[in-house]
């Protein structure tokens, strides 16, 4: 760990640095990721957590800690789903009704008086040991408080643990404050895929919140872990991830230029209805045809390519440049590595969660049975890397299914 002290001027200069970097982020969950690792390094916090305010409760939203989460499953404990009342009671809570920092050298060394208590359930479970805690209320210039963060142990250059300094207390609520911002900027972008998606479940019953806030969060941890396994760099991994979970969640939004009488059929559908709904990957995709982004031109391919297979027996095959001029699909088939690598995840995502949830017309099929299909699927329907990378993770998917249910 490094050890220098550090002059207010660089400190500053580093967080609007930091500022700078967290406005090209896209997604909640990855700019709450970099709010969080840059907190932590700023502070040298051995872990940390986020909460967001939804009405009158905290909604637990992120966590990292360095002893206790590693390995591929780490990220499950990010789809840990739980709720804080927002009063005096607890830590958090009071730090979001008052708006006050909360520094505690000792969480065990509370003496009572305090009118909020330490929770020392997460303690038992883990056998981790928390100490010094800093938790600060996450505030925009308008003083409109938009979650809690909480960052945990605090250390010396040697590695031990301490009570945060003078200079944390001062600089992390600033970051904080200007991190906000943003952060309401992410969760107004995510409710306004979730708006979008609603177009599509009020046409389609089957199409929910649920299932594509599944489906963006399976396609990009897979993605994470596909491209971890080829050695990818750890920087554009995160950048890619940000912009496909919100990619992903819009791969079926072409639906709404399917007709009612098809969306809404209770049962399955004729080889002519299955036929008129296979174009809805094409009027998805026709949605970002003049792609002026990254985010564009992903949603395009995975509008276009979910329902492509690996072998080449997927739909809709290759088209015309100009997708209005589209008369046929399937004519010529695409297969493999020319279907692009965002489309094959979403692919084995979707196909996952059709699987195991609920239908009108189906039951869920137990987890056994699917990821026994899934590996049947292996280099025929899916990317056999895709497919590794889907196994890997198993603990993650479960943690997401558990989070994003209904």
């Amino acid at each position: 760990m490094e050890c220098k002290d550090r002059e207010p001027y660089d400190i500053v200069r580093d967080i609007l640095k930091v500022i700078e970097e967290l406005n090209t982020l896209k997604d909640v969950d990855s700019i709450l990721d970099k709010v969080l690792a840059e907190a932590r390094g700023m502070t040298n916090a051995d872990a940390g957590s986020i909460f967001l305010i939804e009405r009158d409760h905290l909604r637990f939203f992120y966590v990292h800690n360095d002893t206790l989460f590693k390995g591929p499953d780490a990220s499950k404990h990010i789809y840990t789903d739980f709720t804080v009342p927002i009063n005096e009671r607890s830590i958090v809570g009071y730090a979001a009704m008052t708006g006050q920092t909360i520094d505690i050298p000792d969480a065990y060394a509370l003496n009572g008086d305090e009118p909020y208590s330490f929770n020392k359930s997460f303690d038992e479970e883990t056998g981790y040991r928390t100490r010094s805690m800093l938790t600060i209320p996450l505030k925009t210039f308008q003083s409109k408080i938009v979650g809690v963060m909480q960052l945990i142990n605090a250390r010396d250059c040697k590695g031990d643990v301490h009570p945060f300094t003078a200079d944390d207390i001062q600089y992390a609520p600033l970051f904080a404050n200007s991190a906000s911002v943003t952060i309401e900027r992410g969760i107004m972008t995510r409710e306004i895929m979730l708006r979008m998606m609603k177009m599509a479940e009020m046409r389609d019953p089957k199409e929910t919140g649920a299932h594509v806030q599944r489906v963006g969060a399976y396609t990009a941890e897979i993605y994470q872990q596909w491209a971890r396994n080829r050695g990818l760099d750890e920087f554009a991994i995160k950048r890619k991830k940000d912009t496909l979970r919100l990619a992903a969640m819009l791969h079926d939004v072409g639906k709404v230029g399917i007709s009612d009488v098809i969306l809404k059929k209770p049962g399955r559908f004729e080889p002519h209805e299955a036929a008129i709904m296979k174009w809805h990957s094409v009027y998805g995709a026709a949605l970002f045809a003049n792609t002026t982004s990254e985010l564009d031109q992903l949603c395009k391919e995975i509008a276009l390519g979910h329902h492509e297979r690996w072998d080449g027996k997927g739909y809709p095959g290759k088209l015309p440049e100009d997708l209005s001029q589209a008369r046929e699909l399937c004519q010529e088939e695409i297969q493999g590595e020319a279907i692009p690598i965002a489309a094959r995840i979403t692919a084995l995502a979707d196909v996952y969660d059709a699987l195991i949830s609920h239908r009108v017309y189906k039951d869920a099929w137990p987890e056994e049975q699917v990821l026994e299909e899934i590996a049947k699927g292996r280099g025929t329907q899916f990317d056999p890397d895709v497919v590794d990378a889907f196994m890997q993770i198993q603990d993650v998917i479960r943690a997401i299914r558990h989070k994003y249910q209904g």
